[in-house]
């Protein structure tokens, strides 16, 4: 992670020090998304562990009084990140979001999570708006695989499905994170691992990623669910298996915590604030446009 040791000194996810050391948080800004994951389930509660959920989605221009109070809540707060509960480039609230966050909090370092889909496409845009470093989750380089990962992708207006679907979306990630990489962005990879359909081409991402850019992977368990709510947890055993066959091309962080689209707090703590950050109860609706 040669160039980017100040980010990862203070980013609780791409480091073990800082994981236990420093705080983030989610802003749930981006309600829409243009893939469909068998294992992906959103919606809002307040109660669930897990990424796809938040209390409510935010608008924009309401961030800055929510990063204000969750400074005040945990001081200890060095990253912004948002991650959902859609996909963040799907609208263009993430960025727009972003651009505030930059010029109120400067100091602060700007996260964004993305599917990959128009990574590509929106890549000067995330580096205008001060966005520092970009986790994207890649969970196949195999489009045999991706197919049975992704149900359907909309791209550029159009409906794709099956292999069609896993060819665009691979294709564009890696172009994407190469861009990213250009323009002097740090890349993590997060790739979910389900037991029996991706457990052999973990690797092959890590090698793939590595050479377009990445700097470090996220391997995070199945959450069985949705389409995939049959299968089962991956082993520890499978999960470390994985993970030393991806560590010799990339870093592997080991501490991931399933976060949720509006997570506040230390991660290593145990903390999350979100109850206390967002006391409004929970909408009863997703937009699934």
């Amino acid at each position: 992670m040669a160039g980017f040791e100040h980010l990862v000194k203070q980013h609780p996810c791409f480091s073990p020090d800082a994981h236990f050391k420093y705080g983030r948080i989610h802003l749930p800004v981006s309600p829409q998304c243009n893939i469909q994951c068998r294992f992906c389930k959103r919606g809002f509660n307040k109660h669930e562990v897990r990424p796809g959920v938040s209390s409510l989605i935010l608008k924009p221009e309401e961030t800055i009084a929510t990063v204000e109070k969750a400074l005040k809540l945990c001081p200890e707060i060095k990253v912004v990140g948002i991650a959902g509960p859609g996909d963040t480039l799907a609208t263009d609230h993430a960025l727009e979001a972003f651009q505030l966050i930059n010029r109120k909090y400067p100091q602060l370092i700007n996260c964004l999570s993305t599917n990959g889909l128009l990574l590509e496409k929106k890549a000067e845009r995330i580096a205008a708006a001060g966005v520092k470093t970009v986790t994207v989750t890649v969970n196949a380089v195999d489009p045999k695989i991706q197919k049975d990962i992704c149900s359907y992708i909309i791209y550029e207006g159009n409906y794709y499905e099956g292999e069609a679907a896993a060819e665009i979306l691979i294709a564009a990630q890696l172009r994407g994170i190469k861009k990213l990489s250009d323009l002097g962005i740090m890349v993590k990879i997060n790739t979910v691992l389900v037991p029996g359909i991706n457990d052999g081409n973990i690797e092959e991402v890590a090698k793939l990623t590595k050479e377009a850019g990445a700097s470090i992977l996220n391997i995070i368990p199945l959450i069985p669910q949705h389409e995939m709510a049959h299968l089962q947890v991956p082993s520890c055993a499978l999960l470390e298996k994985c993970r030393a066959s991806a560590g010799k091309h990339l870093e592997v962080f080991r501490h991931c915590k399933h976060c949720r689209a509006d997570a506040c707090g230390i991660p290593g703590k145990g903390q999350d604030l979100h109850s206390q950050l967002y006391e409004l109860e929970p909408v009863e609706t997703f937009s699934h446009g």
